[in-house]
């Protein structure tokens, strides 16, 4: 009888790959421990929109309750900011202070590149001091701070004096934005006077990258250059060696990986999982077929980047999900890119219920949709 040759020591397929990447995202199974501590794993929860960080910890960390990171944002133990490929990011006190000056060549470089055009004859340090100024006397709207930097320079557009701010100065969006249940306008203040500390003026760029393969690998450099909007990481890597290991993938690419992070196994189960909109899991990698294909990928694109919730089906995405809410009733929408069996449909079912009861009032009607070939 033919034998499946067996794989060569070291190399890591496609399903053992994505299940090192689940155990390391929280999402092999639901863990107990605290917001605080899921989110300085995890190096923070990409949240371009308010709440999808909420659904991120729902879907990772057992019992967690909305007023939990909520009450994180109010007691400034936990903030929104520009960070990683110049995404909105919710990240502890902490990995502001240490993250922000580590990634500020890349939000400068990225501002002006974006917006050249917009920015010609402008001297942006000016802009960024007097929207240092405003900011130390006391938080703004954006709105507001664009308004009153267009007095000054009335040619530019409103939305590139906006980007120098953010990019060229450490601000923060505070509460009541990014809390549960609140709305509110984004309004700017300097992240030291709302921490009440300064950033890190030498970040351990070493630790930051092994905390990335933690969270995210096994992983190549490109990989993490792919996460963080850095290039040339290729010499931290080199002089982290003798402290991780090297592995390969089915292509032959190198992985790095720390030597006992876990690493559980093709076979091992990956339950039906709800990820949040703007998920990190799918977005922090060059190569992202280890959790979405390159079709899936195109299926889940908008021309404006918004990026759906996505469902898991045996560790990869199989679907994209949507919260609609009127008045007194919430719908949980799903739509399957395949087909799936009976046992993942009913695990489809039972976790899409847990997810209408964690995101609607409980007066509100409940209603899951699912849908697809």
């Amino acid at each position: 009888m033919a034998t499946t040759p067996s794989r060569p020591a070291g190399v890591l397929d496609r399903r053992a790959l994505n299940r090192a990447f689940l155990a390391r995202q929280l999402l092999l199974d639901r863990r107990t421990m605290t917001a605080q501590a899921a989110l300085e794993h995890l190096v923070g929860l990409q949240a371009q929109a308010p709440f999808p960080p909420y659904y991120g910890l729902w879907c990772r960390l057992e019992g967690f309750h909305p007023a939990e990171l909520a009450g994180l944002l109010t007691s400034r133990q936990a903030v929104r900011i520009a960070l990683m490929r110049g995404t909105v990011h919710l990240v502890t006190a902490a990995d502001c202070r240490r993250l922000r000056p580590w990634l500020q060549p890349f939000l400068e470089r990225s501002l002006s590149t974006t917006f050249a055009k917009d920015l010609s004859g402008l001297d942006v340090s000016e802009v960024a001091a007097a929207g240092r100024a405003l900011l130390a006397k006391e938080p703004h709207t954006v709105g507001d701070l664009t308004a009153a930097l267009r007095a000054a320079w009335p040619a530019h557009p409103a939305t590139a004096l906006s980007n120098v701010v953010r990019s060229l100065l450490p601000v923060v969006q505070i509460p009541p934005r990014g809390v549960w249940g609140q709305s509110g306008q984004p309004t700017y203040a300097l992240a030291e006077d709302w921490l009440g500390a300064p950033l890190e003026t030498e970040p351990d760029v070493d630790d930051l990258v092994l905390r990335y393969l933690a969270a995210f690998g096994p992983a190549t450099v490109k990989d993490i250059q792919a996460w963080s909007g850095l290039t040339r990481l290729r010499a931290v890597a080199d002089r982290l060696r003798p402290r991780l290991v090297s592995l390969r993938d089915e292509e032959g690419r190198e992985l790095l990986d720390l030597p006992d992070a876990p690493r559980p196994g093709a076979d091992v189960p990956a339950p039906v999982r709800y990820l949040a909109p703007y998920d990190n899991a799918i977005l922090s990698h060059a190569d992202r077929t280890r959790i979405i294909s390159d079709a899936y990928r195109k299926a889940i694109a908008t021309k404006n980047a918004v990026i759906p919730g996505t469902i898991l089906v045996d560790g990869f995405v199989a679907g994209a999900w949507r919260i609609e809410r009127e008045r007194a009733s919430t719908v949980v929408d799903v739509r399957l890119f395949a087909p799936v069996d009976k046992r993942r449909r009913e695990e489809l079912e039972a976790e899409g219920e847990r997810l209408l009861a964690f995101a609607s009032d409980e007066t509100a009607s409940r209603e899951l949709r699912i849908t697809g070939p």
